[in-house]
């Protein structure tokens, strides 16, 4: 009993000291860690030595294949910022049409769906939102709206790193967990942006338009999502899918002949639009390019685009390595983090807390834990705001589980993923960062009780599906 109790006391202390206490990622995590490490000694018996080289291993495994993905991702976006040719790309999508149910899509599900594919960590949600309230829209809306569609994204974010990272916790083969993760999403990549165009024109005469711009938008994600996935891998999924998005939305608004009527001209040449461009262009067709030869290395992929992209759009070799070190600083929380939970996962594994667990909510829950397996991931994201870190929490524990039920653990260790995506819609830090970006500070809690039903509705409909898959 006091075993179970002792397993229980790392994800406690987590849950605790973030989601109660309010303490930032990188303190929690280490508090946790130096208790796990205690744990690991004293109530599992684990012999120093070899916590030692699990920490040291970890560590390294953080850096190389975490990290470093990380890293680039921010960078390639704060050369936009540098360059200033961010601006152009939001003039420019701001500029395609005046139907609101198209620039609440076109903005938040497609945009902010390839830059949660591209960098993620907040920038898909910040800039969606703030760009909705240049057009006019309520900041508590446009909040609302960039918090449900950063949903689905959330699992093949940063060029696939939390699905990269659920393969290196759990052993699964990543084609398997690809295949599992799109299976279980394919309803909420139709239901998201069908909901999205309702909410951006609740008029009872546009509903049948709603319907069909969303199944539109959706069955186009849908195809570039699974091709990709399947065929390709975890790092283009949400990349190619916004971009086809991005195009399926362009034709209908053209197609309806309400396309740019009464909206003000980009002001920008074809050059200037080609430049604006050519950080996220590149790294598509770095990353493309490198998929036949089995590259895995995206991280290269990453620095090569956005260093050749920051070349064209004006930004000096000297400055791009000011900005590299700058963006080293602005992640230092994450890297701390990042290297503390999993290190907390590595323990737990290498003492048997893991497979206590497992055996124990095996037990507890029979075989209705398939329904619950999303709420943990949900629950994880909701924690550390990060698919990835709940990943890296849980990922080793739904696999654990899947053995004990004999379920193909490539199911349940996507279930974890993709629970994460409805957690993402409640998450503290995605609401902060919105929150921030559209001026609403002090509103937090509003925000969440709007957002709080459609999580909800969410991760119950994934619990029916990952329970009847």
């Amino acid at each position: 009993m006091f075993e179970i109790l002792f397993a229980l006391l790392p994800m406690a202390i987590l849950i605790i000291s973030m989601g109660i206490c309010k303490w930032p990622g990188d303190k929690s995590s280490l508090l946790t860690l130096a208790i796990t490490v205690i744990l690991a000694v004293f109530a599992f018996g684990t012999p120093v030595q070899e916590i030692g080289s699990t920490l040291i291993n970890s560590t390294a495994r953080a850096c190389i294949t975490i990290l470093s993905v990380i890293w680039m991702a921010v960078f390639s976006y704060n050369i936009l910022l540098d360059s200033g040719k961010i601006e152009i790309l939001k003039k420019q999508l701001a500029a395609i049409s005046t139907d609101k149910s198209v620039q609440v899509l076109l903005i938040t599900w497609g945009f902010g769906g390839l830059l949660e594919g591209m960098a993620g960590y907040g920038t898909s949600v910040a800039i969606p939102a703030a760009i909705l309230v240049t057009l006019g829209f309520r900041p508590l809306f446009a909040v609302l709206v960039s918090l449900i569609a950063n949903s689905e994204p959330t699992t093949f974010g940063a060029v696939g790193i939390a699905e990269t990272v659920l393969m290196e916790e759990t052993g699964c083969p990543l084609p398997e967990l690809c295949k599992a993760t799109i299976q279980q999403l394919y309803p909420f990549i139709f239901l998201i942006p069908i909901t999205l165009a309702i909410l951006a024109d609740r008029r009872r005469q546009a509903l049948i338009k709603n319907i069909l711009l969303g199944t539109l938008v959706g069955g186009t994600s849908f195809l570039a999502q699974y091709v990709t996935a399947v065929y390709l891998g975890p790092e283009m999924p949400a990349i190619l899918g916004s971009i086809c998005s991005i195009i399926a939305i362009i034709a209908w608004s053209k197609w309806s002949g309400r396309g740019k009527k009464d909206t003000l001209p980009t002001q920008h040449s074809s050059r200037q639009i080609y430049k604006a461009w050519s950080v996220y262009g590149l790294i598509i067709f770095f990353i493309l390019l490198a998929i036949p030869f089995n590259f895995r290395a995206t991280s290269l992929l990453l620095f090569a685009g956005a260093f050749i992209g920051g070349q064209i759009q004006g930004v000096s070799t000297s400055r791009q390595f000011k900005l590299l070190g700058k963006t080293l600083v602005q992640i230092r929380s994450t890297v701390i983090m990042v290297i503390a939970l999993v290190g907390i996962s590595a323990l737990m594994e290498l003492s048997g807390m893991v497979q206590l667990l497992a055996d124990t909510l095996t037990t507890f829950s029979g075989k209705y834990y398939a329904f619950w397996s999303p709420l943990i991931g949900e629950t994880g994201t909701f924690i550390t705001g990060s698919g990835t870190s709940a990943n890296i929490l849980f990922g080793k524990l739904q696999a654990g589980i899947a053995a004990n039920m004999n379920i193909d653990p490539s199911w349940l260790a996507a279930a974890n993923t993709t629970g994460t995506t409805a957690g993402k819609i409640i998450s503290p830090q995605s609401i902060a960062i919105a929150a921030s970006a559209c001026q609403l500070q002090g509103q937090e809690g509003e925000i969440l009780k709007q957002a709080f039903p459609y999580a909800l509705v969410y991760g119950i409909l994934l619990g029916i599906i990952v329970f009847m898959g």
